[in-house]
């Protein structure tokens, strides 16, 4: 307010200002756990269900998809966490009653090799530890990140059932996963086959396609010739695995593919190293890759000779010359697999070890019955990755280094192979290739396929008692599902499509165990309810350790054990996961099946989507979810895949140690999440800018309201145009702000509301309307509306924003209503229809050009120093008829936040920023005619102060 000497009084205490205790500078990381520590005092997930019961809520179930319980929270759990939050959050906000189990995956590989890893620093070999011993070990790492995990989720504000969080581990969810498993062997499901899997040598277990991602690797590729029994000619193959060399019993060909035979008449000259090609030598090449071949091979000149017939042709394979042990015929046989896109039009065909070669293969029997080859596929590595003693020249030999600094490189076999091709004679050529190559998705390191026993599940066998596949069904749930965003229907639908047989069997020892016994005679696995109940029960009581540490006799009832095998092979983790809604959502009076959202990364549509929906369409015949909701992955500020390597991790608990854990609330609200997201320190102090203006706008409406009673209200006829206007931006926003939290878009909650607050609200309606707030008197209609309005806007942005900054908006209602309970327990108020006023709408999108250019010519004399506030200013505007209509002129100078206005009818739009006339009143700062030169004051200010004389009288 003016300090004028000359003023005859000072009028600051009759002026309204804003107070509230809401700070300015939130204090986040301290306020925060405040907070938090009040909601766990009044027990907030259960007592909020409660409330949502009583008041007979519809049910929401969200099934949370179980984090790996073996490290610290990172930046993409954040998310993950915080995107389930803001969906079950807004699910209580819309007013539905939420069920939220948080849970853990506990089995598997990664807590295995830790502890493996221990042992091994302690110079103890996993193999000599009792396996009771082993697992309790993981036990207890499992359980240690667990309790870690969970405070770091409760830090970010998560609102769910912690006290009853599950995890794969509990004894309760062990037997049901077990009991999942036996479902699957009763109804027929279940069959052990001996083909190649991939395999991991370094982790000595078969893994699943969902395990294994790709990686650039550089192989050495091989030509090499198979002569033809009874001719003078070779066939040529190529391979990026010379090892598998040793398990080759065919060779495939396509019959569509064009072959000749290729003459080599001369090598090239003057090189550093004498070509293993000779003049004369006869090569069986596809017509269309064969000048590629020669010319790898150093052939200067060659020609074609003949069109090769290959139907009834037999090999030699190319190591028979070395070892006996290869003196086998090597058969052609006809495969569609077979092209002429690259290589030599020709497959080296083990069926040990490729899946095409071991389908050719079995497809072939006839044909090799027929010509009295063995069709048995042959076994050629161990588990460890090392030629079987059988196999001749290389027997011991490592494909791949499983122990010390070497352990995941190829080993020497490579390498061996090469050099017994080249004194056999039959290498035509060598090089190397960079390509993409299977890795472990847990360990990194290289995988091999390897034919093994292992347990499957059939995806193309009808299932008993009904005529569809698990394919189909799968297929089916597939088309039945919702999906956010739509892209991933044909992403996991594409997988289901293709898939091979579900892999479920893994040769480790930390998980749930296939707990059946098989005939020792015919293989068949045991159906046996009682069996299997017996089982379960003891699962129930001692955890899946009753089935390592008990005896078979102790399940098998009346069974001769002898007659059994006893399957130790563990579940693939996959089909624990795929099982958690069997022991999360059923047989709960609070909760329901199918679960209404899964909401997981995109990685996890290969993943637990997908296990889920296999294991619940085998048992149930549908999928165990109504609707997905995918996220992408979390990357540096310059778009790079994060590591610690790089130095460009992004640790949560250092933000919230620093900013607070709101903002990186505020910051997953933000991003699009449903593609790769951004992070980094730019782009958080973006997000602390944003949270910045939010809280402002929150502050301002605290202390705007203070005072306020229902006795201020105004009903909306008697309500100012603005006003009007605001309440229906209001009825816009509840319309877009409901459905984004439908769809789970939230970034479309944030941003119109940030825009509304800053736009709308801070300097459009806020500024207009501060001079009424402070200097009317309190029973003024003007005032007293923008107050109503201002109550409305509180009472939405606080429920609005509630699911997204749960903090903040938890702070600011408590500030107002200390009494009336945590925000978490509102619901969306109802929008009144009356409230939309499109007329409105139209009227204030006209005037804003006029509003913008006024603007304009003030910022002008402003810059120029002409005036210093616009207060100075009382512009006269020349306008059309049609925008002299829109404007009342009564209210043209608050609108411009100017002293004065004088519109006039003119052709076109101009504005002439003329100086305010008058005194400047010590109350309000306008510059007035009117101004009393002994008060200082306005006529308004001057009724003002009246009324507030006669309200504060001694």
């Amino acid at each position: 307010m003016a300090d004028d000497a000359a003023s005859p009084r000072d009028y600051r205490d009759t002026v309204f200002l804003p107070e509230t205790p809401f700070p300015m500078r939130a204090g986040l990381p301290k306020k925060e756990p405040e907070i938090l520590a009040g909601w766990a005092d009044q027990d907030l997930y259960h007592a909020l269900r409660k409330a949502r019961q009583a008041a007979g809520a519809p049910l929401f179930v969200f099934h949370d998809g179980p984090p790996y319980a073996n490290g610290a929270i990172h930046i993409g759990h954040a998310l993950n966490k915080l995107l389930k939050d803001f969906s079950c959050r807004s699910r209580f906000a819309l007013g539905y009653d939420v069920d939220f189990i948080p849970g853990w995956d506990c089995h598997g590989l990664p807590i295995e090799w830790k502890i493996e890893e221990e042992y091994r620093k302690k110079g103890r070999r996993k193999d000599d530890v009792p396996t009771a011993e082993f697992r309790a070990e993981c036990r207890a790492y499992a359980g240690h990140w667990i309790g870690e995990q969970m405070k770091g989720f409760k830090r970010l504000g998560v609102l769910a059932d912690w006290e009853h969080r599950y995890s794969t581990m509990d004894f309760t969810s062990e037997a049901t996963i077990v009991a999942e498993f036996q479902k699957f062997v009763m109804s027929g499901q279940l069959y052990r086959g001996s083909k190649p899997v991939m395999w991991s040598p370094v982790e000595r277990t078969a893994l699943a396609d969902a395990e294994v991602e790709y990686a650039d690797h550089v192989s050495p590729t091989v030509w090499v010739k198979f002569p033809v029994q009874g001719g003078d000619a070779s066939v040529v193959i190529w391979t990026t695995t010379p090892w598998t060399i040793p398990a080759n019993r065919a060779v495939s060909y396509n019959p569509r593919i064009d072959y000749g035979v290729y003459e080599v008449e001369a090598l090239e000259e003057n090189l550093e190293f004498q070509p293993w090609a000779a003049p004369g030598d006869k090569l069986i090449l596809a017509d269309k890759l064969a000048e590629d071949v020669l010319k790898a091979a150093k052939v200067a000149k060659w020609k074609r000779v003949a069109t090769a017939d290959l139907d009834g042709v037999t090999l030699s394979h190319p190591l028979a010359k070395m070892d006996a042990g290869y003196g086998f015929k090597v058969p052609m046989l006809a495969g569609d697999h077979v092209t002429d896109d690259a290589g030599t039009g020709f497959v080296h065909t083990a069926p040990g070890h490729g899946a095409d070669d071991y389908l050719v293969w079995l497809k072939s029997k006839a044909q090799l019955d027929a010509a009295g080859i063995d069709s048995a596929i042959p076994e050629t590595v161990d588990p460890d990755g090392a030629y079987y003693p059988h196999v001749p020249l290389f027997a011991g030999l490592k494909v791949l280094e499983t122990e010390g600094k070497k352990s995941g490189k190829f080993g020497p076999a490579n390498g061996a192979v090469m050099e017994k091709l080249i004194e056999a004679g039959n290498l035509l050529a060598r090089g190397r290739l960079e390509h993409s190559y299977p890795h472990s998705w847990r360990s990194k390191a290289p995988v091999i396929f390897r034919n093994t026993p292992q347990w499957f599940i059939r995806m193309d066998q009808p299932i008993e008692g009904g005529e569809t596949t698990l394919r189909q069904r799968a297929l089916q749930a597939i088309a039945d599902t919702a999906f956010y965003p739509e892209m991933g229907r044909n992403r996991i639908g594409g997988m289901v499509e293709t898939r091979p047989d579900w892999l479920i069997s893994r040769q480790r020892a930390w998980g749930a165990p296939l707990a059946m016994f098989v005939d020792k005679v015919t293989g068949e696995p045991l159906r046996d309810q009682a069996v299997n109940d017996r089982i379960v029960s003891l699962m129930r009581e001692e955890g899946a350790d009753a089935w390592f540490n008990r005896p078979a006799t102790d399940f098998l009832g009346n069974h001769d054990p002898e007659q059994y095998e006893k399957v130790e092979d563990i579940l693939d983790v996959w089909f624990d996961s795929g099982s958690t809604h069997a022991f999360t959502l059923e047989g709960r009076d609070d909760s329901g099946w199918p679960a209404d959202l899964y909401l997981e990364g995109s990685d996890q549509h290969r993943g637990w989507f997908q296990s889920s929906l296999l294991e619940s369409c085998g048992t149930r015949g549908r999928a165990p979810y109504k609707t997905l909701v995918t996220h992408g992955f979390t990357l540096d500020e310059n778009g790079q895949k994060m590591s610690k390597s790089l130095g460009n991790t992004v640790d949560p608990h250092v933000v919230i140690a620093e900013s607070g854990a709101e903002i990186l609330r505020l910051w997953a609200a933000t991003v699009d999440y449903q593609d790769d997201q951004r992070i980094g320190k730019t782009i958080l102090a973006t997000v602390t800018d944003s949270y910045r203006k939010l809280r402002n706008t929150m502050r301002y409406l605290l202390g705007a309201l203070d005072g306020f009673t229902d006795a201020e209200r105004v009903p909306l006829p008697e309500m100012p145009a603005l006003e009007q206007y605001i309440l229906h931006r209001l009825w816009t926003l509840d319309g877009q702000v409901r459905d984004a939290y439908e769809r789970y878009s939230f970034n479309e909650v944030v941003r119109p509301l940030l825009d509304f607050c800053q736009s709308d609200l801070s300097v459009f309606f806020f500024d207009i309307r501060k001079d009424s707030l402070y200097c009317d008197r309190p029973d003024a209609l003007k005032r007293r509306a923008y107050r109503t309005v201002l109550d409305a806007i509180f009472e939405r942005l606080t429920i609005w924003l509630s699911p997204l900054m749960t903090f903040t908006m938890e702070e600011a209602w408590t500030t107002r209503f200390p009494e009336a309970g945590s925000n978490a327990f509102r619901i969306f108020p109802e929008t009144p229809a009356a409230w939309r006023n499109e007329a409105e709408q139209a009227r204030w999108t006209a005037m804003d050009e006029v509003i913008s250019a006024v603007t304009a010519s003030l910022e002008v004399e402003r810059r120029e120093k002409r005036i210093g506030s616009s207060l100075e200013a009382a512009p006269t505007v020349e306008l059309t008829a049609a925008q002299k209509a829109l404007f009342d002129d009564q209210s043209a100078a608050e609108i411009f936040r100017t002293s004065a206005a004088e519109l006039i009818e003119g052709a076109a739009l101009s504005v002439r920023p003329f100086l305010a006339q008058g005194d400047k009143c010590d109350r309000c700062w306008r510059i007035l005619p009117e101004v009393k030169a002994d008060t200082r004051l306005c006529l308004r200010c001057e009724d003002a102060v009246e009324a507030w004389d006669k309200t504060h009288a001694a």
